[in-house]
């Protein structure tokens, strides 16, 4: 399942340079991986229930033009891959003009949250990346 979140840079996210500052994407990122696991039916309480919870362990974002205040942005999700007890969601940031402004691969694993330690990924969480293989 693929989303989106629209949003608009706010003055606050702009930095010296006049644009969006690098990390203020991170954030948009995951504003937009929290709608992705509401949109899913996989908010915090859900996953809570099902033992376990995620954490982002790496996020790899290639930024690819500015974004100014004011910018209407739309955040998209979508499953990537899913492993054991890992998987990568792909989320793009596009302008109003549908311009790509950010790419990013960011990678979850499920954590057993009494051990801390990595578990398998639930099956309610594993099949929204196999519905679409």
């Amino acid at each position: 399942m693929k989303t989106e979140l629209e949003l608009i840079v706010r003055p606050t996210e702009i930095d010296v340079n006049g644009h969006v500052n690098n990390a203020k994407y991170l954030e948009y990122l995951e504003w937009g991986r929290e709608e992705w696991y509401e949109a899913s039916n996989l908010h915090y309480d859900v996953l809570k229930d099902l033992g376990v919870q995620t954490v982002t362990v790496n996020i790899n974002i290639s930024y690819r033009h500015e974004c100014v205040q004011g910018d209407r942005l739309t955040v998209t999700t979508e499953p990537k891959t899913v492993g054991r007890s890992s998987f990568v969601l792909e989320q793009r940031i596009y302008n109003e003009a549908a311009v790509l402004c950010a790419e990013a691969l960011v990678t979850s694993v499920a954590m057993d949250p009494q051990t801390r330690k990595s578990r398998p990924v639930p099956d309610e969480l594993r099949r929204l990346f196999e519905a679409g293989l």
